[in-house]
């Protein structure tokens, strides 16, 4: 994970960034249990992931993507249709996904997507918001945090 620009001096960076570790875990929890056939709890951990990812995903596109859209159009439109795919496969878990033998292997593959867009994120999205960024476009990232909230459990540690 990101370490290495100082980004997570940014309150805004750090919380998304305690959001990635989280999803990174839990993602690894749905992979045990695809491997051991366990679809109802693939589908728990799903609806978990999607409860982390709902404002994570707002604080994204409703701040952070739209003050780096003009320096990264190409990346931000694909961090965008990322979380669409994402979002539709995870919400199938909501649904009839005990009748759909393919859900357990389109959702591991889709997981595969979130830790690859993750990366992408920390990897450069972060660095480059902590580069590009104005005061006035943190304290708009910053008014959508507070706004939506975060979906980690209260008792998620802290650093």
């Amino acid at each position: 994970m990101c370490a290495y620009c100082g980004c997570q001096a940014l309150e805004s960076v750090d919380q998304l960034i305690l959001e990635h570790e989280a999803l990174v875990n839990l993602v690894g929890q749905v992979h045990d249990a695809h491997r051991n056939g366990e679809v109802a709890l693939m589908a728990e951990l799903a609806r978990q992931i999607a409860a982390v990812l709902g404002p994570h995903t707002a604080v994204e596109e409703q701040g952070l993507f739209p003050a780096l859209a003009a320096d990264l159009p190409g990346q931000v439109a694909a961090l965008d249709a990322d979380h669409r795919r994402i979002e539709a496969v995870l919400a199938e878990a909501a649904g009839p996904f005990l009748a759909d033998p393919t859900w357990p292997r389109r959702l591991a593959d889709v997981l595969g997507l979130l830790r690859e867009h993750i990366r992408e994120e920390q990897d450069r999205v972060f660095p480059a918001a902590l580069a590009g960024l104005d005061i006035e476009q943190w304290e708009a990232v910053e008014a959508v945090r507070a706004r939506v909230g975060t979906g980690l459990a209260q008792s998620a540690p802290s650093r």
